[in-house]
Parts: structure tokens; sequence; C-alpha cells
């Protein structure tokens, strides 16, 4: 009579290699994935008043609308630089105000925001 035991364990000894294996080949793409990244990150990205009406569009459009008329659960924008400083309008980017979280732009694009709507909405 054949011992059944000896294929099942054949089995699981390849299983365990073939888990150590994948295992060595994952950490060294998470390692060159990683060494990419940090390439990337190295590279400082400026943004500009000219970048505002993107930003505009990628991070508050959805909320505010395409045309700044906002709706009836959020302020229009059309007429905030005439009320708001660029520095009163960036601290509500960046602390939320009202249904608006805090934190919808990096510092940075809360900045250009202000400004943009001061000189474009005044």
């Amino acid at each position: 009579m054949k011992n059944p035991v000896i294929p099942y364990g054949l089995i699981a000894v390849l299983g365990i290699i073939a888990v150590i294996i994948f295992s060595f080949l994952g950490v060294q793409n998470r390692a060159d994935i990683t060494s990419e990244n940090n390439n990337d990150n190295n590279e400082p990205t400026e943004i500009s008043l000219e970048d505002a009406e993107e930003i505009y569009q990628n991070k508050c459009a959805s909320c505010h609308g395409d045309d700044l008329a906002g709706d009836d659960n959020t302020p229009g924008l059309t007429e905030v630089g005439s009320k708001l400083s660029e520095e009163e309008i960036e601290t509500i980017i960046n602390e939320g105000q009202g249904n608006m979280p805090a934190g919808m732009a990096t510092p940075e694009e809360a900045k250009i925001l202000g400004e943009w709507l001061v000189e474009e909405y005044n």
C-alpha cells in the first residue's frame, strides 16, 4: 500500500518554496517602485496663477459648479473676491467652513485659488 502523505508533503514543500520566491519578487518590486516614486517626488512642481482654473475644476467645481454659481447647498463664488481677502479665502479652503471640509486642496493650491478668486471675481 502506498503512503498517501508523501504526495501531500511534496505539494506542501513546493507551495512553501513558491511563496518564498513570490515574496522575494514582491519585495524587489516594492523597492523598485518606492525608488521610482522618490525620484519623481524630488522634482518640485510649481503651480502658478495660470493653473488656478484647472485646480478649481479638479477640486471645487463638483460642489460649487463649473460656473462658480453654487447651488442650494453650496455658496456661489462669483462675488467672493469682493467680499473676502486672498488670505480669508485661503483659510477657508485650508480649514473648511460650514459644509466644506478642510483640506480640499493643498496649501499651495489654496493660495493660488485665493489669489485667482480675488483677481478674477472682485
